[in-house]
């Protein structure tokens, strides 16, 4: 190893040991400390990763956990060209030269971002967790290695946690509200927490944006990041020479979240207008574009696999933001954007997403089904207060039914019922933004 980077790796170490950590918008996940495994934060670029990193050091630090026991490292560093795994063990063997009395007498938790530039980190890894008392935490988001990819390199010995824009929750924290005002909030609460749904639905969920002096720059920006992922984790990655057709397919995608995806129909209308690409490259582009967190499909529900197979899939954007800066029309699409909003808050609370299509041809939105096997059958409604529309809504609901008896059945809604509106007792109605802010427990 020569004296450049090892003179880094020192200074990383003492600014990693001593930088202040993170006071920003607390996310909701679980990082529990799980022995013998790593905690490998994957997601979409820019979705809060490397914050999310120093966030859990500062909730280490909360706990009691002293300053020096929580160390930061960050790969991505021009003076760190040429470092390969066996040269990392330099890195602890710096730290512990340091703080000689920590070596194996208390646990040292190391947050390493970025770690997939480094050629064969796992195995070091894998050492250090298996011969040192430490929490390790890991993330990493370049074109050399997907973050999902990140956790997969572990072979078993990671946990994985999901950093995705902020929930409403999160982006209500943000703003400055409590969602602990749940579930009995005052009349001034449901005043703030509705004012701030409609900012949301307008702004979407990536942490940047919460910085209102961004918001005039909010579609250059979310462009943005969708051509990162198209240029660094698809068309770098994967050899992609066909830029034109693979971001008219980005844009056209990103353009119809909610929707039933044709790849089939898709081809057809590239071909029309002369843009040439063949139909497995869309499916593949696709499988890359779903990797790379930008976006996600929901199949049929039904038993047989090949059913699932057959059936077009519904397509979903990581964040309801990106649909809103690609569409071509000015006017909100309040329906799906409301639908892609709740499709993402039951992903993070953990749900097996699929659809339904009732015998007779209707749909439900949602079949969620919990970690703990509970069902709930879902549908969004924006504008329910019309009696032939609702009465659409409820008997789909009731004709999955006949197939889901055990599910919990949900009406959520984008704006309220007119007063006085009748509901089968079966069917549980709530606005979507309350929706999004009862966590399972508080119901």
């Amino acid at each position: 190893m020569n004296d450049q980077i090892l003179e880094a790796i020192r200074q990383k170490l003492g600014d990693g040991n001593r930088s202040t950590l993170a006071d920003l918008t607390p996310r909701e996940l679980d990082t529990a400390r799980i022995p013998g495994k790593v905690h490998a934060v994957i997601g979409m670029r820019r979705a809060g990763k490397t914050t999310f990193l120093k966030q859990c050091l500062a909730a280490r630090a909360q706990e009691g956990v002293a300053r020096e026991r929580l160390v930061y490292f960050n790969f991505e560093d021009e003076r760190l060209v040429g470092l390969d795994a066996k040269n990392l063990g330099v890195i602890l063997e710096e730290f512990y030269r340091a703080h000689p009395s920590l070596r194996h007498e208390h646990r040292v938790t190391f947050c390493f971002d970025e770690i997939q530039l480094v050629p064969g980190w796992e195995r070091f890894v894998r050492r250090v967790l298996d011969s040192e008392e430490v929490e390790i935490l890991i993330s990493g988001s370049s074109a050399k290695m997907l973050s999902r990819e990140v956790a997969s390199s572990m072979r078993g010995r990671a946990v994985e946690a999901l950093v995705t824009p902020f929930s409403f929750r999160e982006f209500g924290r943000a703003a400055g509200l409590s969602p602990e005002v749940m579930p009995l909030p005052s009349a001034r609460d449901t005043s703030g927490w509705t004012a701030c749904f409609d900012d949301y639905l307008r702004i979407g969920g990536f942490p940047e944006l919460s910085n209102k002096d961004l918001l005039p720059r909010r579609v250059e920006l979310l462009q943005g990041y969708a051509e990162a992922v198209v240029f660094r984790d698809v068309a770098e990655r994967h050899g992609v020479n066909n830029l034109v057709a693979l971001r008219a397919f980005v844009r056209q995608l990103l353009r119809q979240p909610a929707s039933m995806l044709s790849i089939t129909k898709l081809h057809a209308d590239f071909r029309s207008r002369g843009i040439a690409v063949a139909k497995q490259a869309l499916l593949e582009w696709l499988g890359h574009l779903e990797d790379a967190f930008l976006l996600f499909t929901v199949p049929i529900a039904a038993r047989s696999e090949r059913q699932r197979q057959v059936n077009l899939r519904k397509l979903y954007a990581v964040d309801h933001g990106l649909a809103a800066a690609f569409r071509v029309r000015s006017a909100q699409d309040l329906g799906h954007d409301l639908e892609n909003v709740v499709a993402c808050e039951l992903l993070r609370r953990g749900c097996e997403l699929a659809y339904v299509r009732t015998t007779s041809g209707h749909e439900v939105d949602f079949l969620a089904t919990t970690r703990d096997g509970e069902r709930h059958l879902v549908q969004v409604a924006a504008r329910a207060f019309d009696p032939t529309t609702l009465d659409r809504e409820l008997r789909s609901l009731d004709e999955a039914a006949v197939t889901y008896r055990d599910a919990r059945q949900w009406l959520l809604l984008g704006e309220p019922l007119p007063a006085g509106t009748a509901l089968p007792k079966r069917v549980t109605p709530m606005p979507v933004w309350r929706w999004l802010l009862d966590r399972e427990g508080d119901r």
